[in-house]
């Protein structure tokens, strides 16, 4: 037996395992079951980062996270040559009113530096539901409230957004996965040898004759 299957019981039970919320299945139907929280912050943390690793492999993203944890971004999403860097944050502090969730978005209680990364994506623990946001929209912002409604509903739009992570990342795009064709060379280029300057003074008197219309080895008649 594969080590994450499991047998169906008589009793009609069976347990799913996987990150965030479990469920028990229970004669064909789910009970939802609240997630245990890690009360240390810092590991957390690092929990929710393998979520989001864990999550965006679902979405088709590659994801991989950095060695060592001085940068100012967890992990990055995409492939060689367009990378996107990605804050992960997580919370389970309920607001005062108790209609959403309010969610730090900031490093050593200060606003992080502009272009420290490419997206924040925020995990509700208990809702467990992610919210993948642009850079610009949490600039100089040192907490944002999330699974609001109302008024308070400023990022509810960017809920479940992964396909900004996909369009940014250029994975999963069928016209990014083509072969690229390569690029356009210049009509001259610099020459970087004895040969490429033999070229390109042939290339430039050919066109010079063309432009003139000047055919070699004739004269032009005089009248």
């Amino acid at each position: 037996m594969a080590p994450w299957s499991y047998a169906r019981p008589k009793s009609g039970l069976g347990l799913r395992f996987g990150f965030g919320v479990s469920s028990v299945f229970e004669g064909g139907g789910m009970k939802k079951r609240r997630t245990k929280i890690i009360k240390d912050k810092k590991k957390r943390g690092e929990w929710a980062e393998s979520v989001f690793i864990a999550r965006a492999g679902e979405e088709g993203l590659a994801a991989s996270k950095p060695w060592g944890d001085s940068r100012s971004y967890d992990c990055v999403v995409g492939r060689p040559g367009k990378f996107v860097a990605v804050q992960v944050k997580c919370t389970i502090a309920r607001l005062e009113s108790g209609e959403g969730y309010i969610c730090s978005v900031c490093s050593s209680h200060k606003p992080y530096p502009p272009g420290s990364f490419d997206f924040v994506a925020a995990y509700v623990i208990l809702e467990d539901a992610w919210y993948i946001i642009p850079e610009r929209e949490i600039r100089g912002l040192k907490s944002i409230s999330l699974c609001t409604v109302g008024g308070e509903a400023k990022y509810e739009h960017y809920r479940e957004a992964w396909s900004l992570l996909r369009k940014a990342s250029e994975t999963g795009d069928s016209e990014s996965s083509a072969p690229q064709s390569a690029p356009e060379q210049s009509a001259v280029a610099p020459p970087t040898s004895a040969v490429g300057r033999m070229a390109t003074a042939a290339s430039y008197f050919k066109r010079y004759l063309e432009r003139n219309n000047i055919v070699p080895g004739k004269t032009e008649e005089t009248s």
